[in-house]
């Protein structure tokens, strides 16, 4: 197994995306490789002071860098040379197995629908968010900021999507589907989630429970959490917020710390040819890490493959 991940992207490349690698080798089995893309002048003499085992890494050369603030289309056309551009060639070409940055988080969304491009039969693929549930596992959120506005018939294939991924990485057997709303009668809310509690009722297939309130977020109602991606970024935001204002207040838990986004790492895009994981653009390298580790289980779970097979679950 191949997983690349590019070295130069985010606010604290590349010394902060080598210390994460390097900290994730020490949990990756010994046949998987990390694929270094970045300038390899900077990247090998890093390694060598961090006493890295040159055979676990293969560096991919490349001599320009997406910035943060660039526009992803023309940036993604200007900068073929760029960690992102050549990441997605190797994962269209099965060269490796998943790829996973903390760089311009457009032109990654924009690069994994153009390259590998978005699964027949999806409508927009899904950018997920997970959640810390009571019990001591996650949940899954999907949508989280890629799709804004969503009609009924893509709020349902959310909630496929993140039900295949919910059974095949987070492995939860039979896992409960729920539909954020305001309210848990099944006339309640926007048109969209209306006819969208509908489509999800008719599949018996599906273990759908009825819509959800936001008090849901954090117990074991559901597994799979189904919303448009305003409402997800809000969701989102307001469990970093969280975390952030306990640790402001000196407020050491258990449960909260796993509010940080650093025990994730990244959000994978779920509905495309292949593993995609973004980053956070400020990730510190336990984030790195675990964006690294995340890749890992969504390569062995082959779960894009998992999802292209199953639409019509």
């Amino acid at each position: 197994m191949k997983i690349a991940l590019d070295a130069m992207g985010g606010d604290f490349a590349p010394k902060v995306n080598i210390e994460g690698a390097k900290m994730a080798l020490q949990e990756l089995d010994p046949e998987i490789k990390l694929v270094l893309l970045g300038d390899e002048a900077i990247l090998k003499p890093l390694l060598s002071d961090l006493e890295v085992d040159p055979s676990r890494f293969e560096i991919v050369h490349t001599t320009q860098i997406i910035e943060m603030g660039e526009h992803p289309t023309k940036a993604l056309t200007l900068k073929p040379d760029s960690g992102i551009v050549r990441a997605f060639a190797m994962l269209k070409a099965r060269e490796i197995d998943a790829f996973c940055g903390t760089g311009n988080t457009g032109a990654m969304h924009v690069g994994s629908m153009f390259s590998v491009k978005t699964i027949e039969g999806i409508i927009r693929p899904g950018l997920a968010g997970f959640v810390p549930k009571e019990s001591g596992n996650y949940g899954i959120i999907l949508d989280v900021g890629a799709n804004a506005d969503c009609k009924p018939d893509v709020l349902y294939q959310f909630g496929v999507i993140g039900c295949i991924y919910a059974k095949n990485v987070l492995e939860i057997p039979n896992p409960k589907i729920g539909l954020m709303n305001l309210g848990e009668e099944e006339q309640k809310g926007s048109l969209h989630t209306q006819a969208a509690y509908q489509l999800f009722k008719i599949n018996s297939n599906l273990n759908f429970i009825g819509n959800i309130e936001g008090r849901d977020l954090f117990n074991d109602k559901a597994d799979v959490i189904v919303c448009d991606g305003f409402t997800g970024n809000v969701i989102l935001k307001l469990v970093e917020s969280i975390f952030d204002l306990l640790k402001k207040r000196n407020f050491v838990d258990e449960y909260f710390e796993r509010f940080n986004y650093e025990a994730i790492g990244g959000s994978p895009i779920l509905g495309i040819n292949g593993n995609v994981i973004i980053g956070h653009g400020a990730s510190t390298a336990q984030a790195v890490k675990s964006m690294i580790l995340q890749a890992r289980d969504m390569a062995k779970a082959d779960i894009h493959t998992k999802i292209k097979n199953n639409l019509d679950f």
